[in-house]
């Protein structure tokens, strides 16, 4: 007898943040295994593009407005989500945006919104879906990081805060759903290729990555698209069960050449 039963082959996910970047490449990549995505951010027109697109290539999807600050838009979105793709098997947290402030420039109401949306807003999503995941013994929770964990960097802050929060309560959540047969793991991206950031001004920019570089924070110019870390989240979710992958961080390769003995 195996000690668990193998994944349901139809695995509803629900994509918080899924109006762009990895978020949106996450979602057409489950599609993609056959999997029902609902795709919830608050550019819902844009999730429902997403979704139709799905559609069009033979998936199955589902999109619905989310602000992960607000409750009752968190529980609107799993109770609509339930009821159009059936019982989540599958979450996955990408929302959030950020900004460039230095942490002492920072005013407390932005400090605070930032920890809102990254770290709140994933509790609120998780208690809204684990208890039912725990009923039925079996599920997996994937929450979006950054390497900034690892590595803080400057003009981040609030969300070197947040991401750390994360992956502290992840670390709880794991300790407290094993024997569950609830997975929740932690993918952490490094530098990658998504809308966030791309709000800033040339000068703000320029002034970020001359900091980066002072601090030993780019060593290449190279960046992960969505696609690549949306395949990481993939096989973490694929993974068979009766195995747990806790933490996985994805970093951008540099291009063959970029780097001392390999030029020659």
């Amino acid at each position: 007898m195996p000690r668990f039963e193998p994944h349901p082959h139809r695995r509803p996910a629900l994509i918080a943040g899924a109006s762009s970047g990895i978020g949106a490449a996450t979602a057409a990549l489950l599609a993609a295994a056959g999997h029902p995505v609902a795709l919830g951010a608050r550019r819902a027109d844009r999730c429902e593009e997403i979704a139709e697109t799905v559609r069009k290539d033979g998936g199955e999807a589902f999109a619905h407005p989310l602000d992960v600050s607000d409750s009752g838009s968190v529980a609107r979105f799993v109770s609509a989500a339930a009821a159009a793709l059936g019982d989540p098997e599958i979450v996955v947290f990408g929302a959030g945006d950020l900004g460039a402030e230095r942490v002492h420039e920072l005013d407390s109401d932005g400090f605070a919104a930032q920890l809102q949306v990254h770290l709140v807003g994933a509790h609120r999503l998780v208690s809204h879906v684990v208890p039912g995941m725990v009923a039925r013994a079996r599920g997996d929770i994937v929450l979006v990081s950054s390497d900034v964990v690892r590595a803080p960097r400057t003009r981040m802050g609030a969300y070197v805060a947040a991401k750390n929060g994360v992956e502290g309560m992840a670390r709880a959540l794991q300790m407290e759903l094993e024997g569950t047969g609830v997975r929740a793991s932690v993918v952490r991206p490094g530098p990658t290729m998504t809308g966030m950031g791309m709000g800033w001004d040339a000068e703000t920019t320029g002034e970020v990555l001359q900091e980066w570089v002072r601090w030993g924070l780019a060593r290449h110019p190279y960046f992960l698209r969505p696609e690549d870390v949306a395949a990481v989240i993939a096989a973490v979710v694929a993974t068979p069960r009766g195995t747990h992958l806790t933490l996985v961080e994805v970093q951008p390769e540099a291009a063959v050449g970029a780097g001392g003995e390999r030029t020659r």
